[in-house]
């Protein structure tokens, strides 16, 4: 779905700092969204913490750089990170390029999928939520 030029796939979740959720089997993929690596610009690090790590839903557990931004990633469910991009150490742009597909962040296998509930989802609610943000970027 195109929101005012920024790519938002309806079939995933999203949370508030701009980073997408899918289910995949028993785990859930996650990336930054096509608002986010836009607004930051090129990506120039991202922190992959190492699997095993517990993670709690809103709190952060790694981070992304780009040129001109910091930004932090928090855990958009409770459960396990079990897998990190390991490509995104020497290319991070992967994220730039093809932040749905190749430039995937992280898989977490999650300790209730009834989370996803909590996150932003359906074809109304993103856009709302992407619409209010482009003005509430505009502004800063």
């Amino acid at each position: 779905m195109d929101i005012e030029g920024y790519n938002m796939p309806e079939d995933r979740y999203y949370e508030e700092g701009h980073c997408w959720v899918k289910e995949e089997g028993a785990l859930l993929m996650m990336g930054m969204d096509d608002f986010a690596q836009k607004l930051a610009g090129e990506i120039v690090y991202v922190q992959l913490p190492e699997p095993g790590k517990t993670l709690t839903a809103g709190k952060r557990f790694a981070k992304v750089e780009s040129g001109k931004w910091l930004g932090k990633i928090n855990a958009p469910v409770t459960g396990e990170l079990v897998e990190v991009n390991d490509e995104l150490e020497n290319t991070p742009g992967l994220i730039n390029q093809d932040c749905y597909g190749k430039g995937w962040m992280f898989k977490i296998k999650p300790s209730d999928k009834a989370e996803l509930s909590m996150l932003i989802h359906g074809p109304d609610a993103i856009r709302k939520w992407i619409l209010a943000d482009i003005k509430k970027f505009a502004k800063t």
